[in-house]
């Protein structure tokens, strides 16, 4: 990720075709180790191409990954056997107002508006 980070750091400072120098020396002002085989694996698969076009294909491919996460807001059945997907909420927000009430009591009595 790094390299790539690199490669597109130059690419915005108007270099549109960096070479591996280029990216070492954005990688070493960082501080960050210029590993040559990912460097050179890099510009061997951008050779030619449009950064832009890159981008733009690469998000049409990730827009047909399904993304989940439908599983998780399913609340699951309790013994009873309706949904406790409240019961968790419920006990979380108690917490938060135990938590707010001891923060109110850390100011030891040095109110400047008592």
């Amino acid at each position: 990720m790094k390299v790539i980070a690199a490669y597109l750091l130059a690419v915005l400072g108007g270099n549109l075709c960096p070479s591996a120098a280029d990216l070492k020396d954005i990688l070493g002002s960082v501080g960050a180790e210029a590993d040559d085989d990912r460097i050179e694996l890099l510009l061997s698969q951008v050779k030619g191409k449009d950064i832009t076009e890159l981008i733009a294909s690469g998000r049409e491919k990730l827009a047909s990954v399904p993304s989940g996460g439908g599983a998780a807001a399913v609340a699951a059945p309790t013994s009873s056997g309706v949904g406790g997907g409240a019961a968790p909420a419920a006990e979380a927000k108690k917490e938060e107002k135990v938590e707010e009430k001891e923060e109110s009591d850390d100011d030891m009595g040095f109110s400047l508006f008592d």
